[in-house]
């Protein structure tokens, strides 16, 4: 008979050790979003955090590290806001995409006071470069799942798709953290660019039909 692996709770000092990471981790972004990722140095990073200068290496070992964890954390929301709905095959591709994109647009919304400092901060870091594309990965995997099924064309290169609609949604994140326009006009953005994706930009004969 197998045993299942059952996770242990963490200790007292590890709990310790996370509350301290957190600490940082948010006095960070509140610095970032304050002052700007150029301007705020690790001392006051550290100072505001209320730790020795010497434990933020214990977690952090150059600022740019910061910007790596707060994509893996948006990374993560995304992951889990996707888990339960990307399993099922319910919806058509169209469908599908249109929620990776609302799950974007939602995540990006509700912390919009540090969007647009944090995403300037992930530009300076190089972020783009080093990072794995994981929004291109979840938009690809939804058209290839269309290929399965016959409902995208068979000419169609998921991969490329995928880092195209990347490319859109991060174009329209930039001019959206720019200007800060009211709630909702980044979720009515980027299906307005997804549809316009999706259904194409020349007029066909069977529209005149």
């Amino acid at each position: 008979m197998s045993r299942e692996t059952i996770a242990q709770p963490l200790g007292r000092r590890e709990r310790k050790k996370l509350k301290v990471k957190e600490r940082v981790y948010s006095s960070a972004l509140a610095l970032f979003t304050e002052r700007g990722y150029d301007r705020t140095s690790i001392d006051e990073i550290a100072e505001h955090a209320d730790v020795a200068r010497g434990t933020f290496f214990n977690y952090f070992q150059r600022k740019e590290d910061l910007v790596g964890a707060w994509g893996e954390q948006r990374r993560n929301k995304l992951r889990e806001r996707l888990e339960v709905p990307m399993q099922s095959a319910e919806g058509s591709v169209a469908v599908r995409l249109e929620r990776c994109m609302t799950a974007l647009g939602d995540i990006n919304e509700e912390e919009r006071e540090i969007t647009g400092a944090m995403l300037s901060a992930w530009v300076k870091a190089g972020r783009p470069l080093l990072e794995e594309p994981f929004a291109a990965e979840i938009f690809a995997s939804i058209v290839k799942s269309g290929l399965a099924c016959g409902e995208v064309s068979p000419d169609v290169d998921p991969e490329r798709v995928g880092n195209l609609l990347r490319d859109v949604y991060l174009g329209t994140l930039y001019r959206w953290t720019r200007t800060q326009q009211r709630k909702g006009a980044l979720h009515e953005e980027l299906n307005a660019v997804l549809q316009l994706f999706l259904h194409g930009l020349l007029v066909t004969p069977e529209s005149h039909g």
